[in-house]
């Protein structure tokens, strides 16, 4: 069975829906926002962090220069299309 403070809690709930309900929702799109944000913000790190690799892998003689210069353009490339869409994304907004 439903204990009385339980129940009280439910009705209570229920009666400052209108009031928190959209304060649950922005909460939610927030998080959903940041996320996003976050994630977006980790592929340019690691992107990047690939990009310092790939200099020190040549640099060291690792691999060779026509390798090397595929391998950066790929990358240089994939760093500006996440910029854009990141720049597409703040327009939207």
């Amino acid at each position: 069975m439903i204990s009385q403070h339980k129940c009280k809690n439910m009705v209570l709930r229920f009666l400052l829906l209108p009031i928190t309900g959209p304060l649950m929702g922005v909460t939610w799109l927030g998080e959903k926002i940041l996320e996003h944000a976050s994630t977006e913000i980790d592929d340019k790190e690691n992107l990047s962090k690939q990009l310092l690799a790939l200099q020190l892998a040549f640099d060291m003689g690792e691999i060779p220069e026509e390798e090397f210069e595929i391998q950066e353009e790929a990358l240089l490339l994939a760093i500006l299309e996440a910029e854009q869409e990141e720049r597409d994304q703040t327009q939207e907004y």
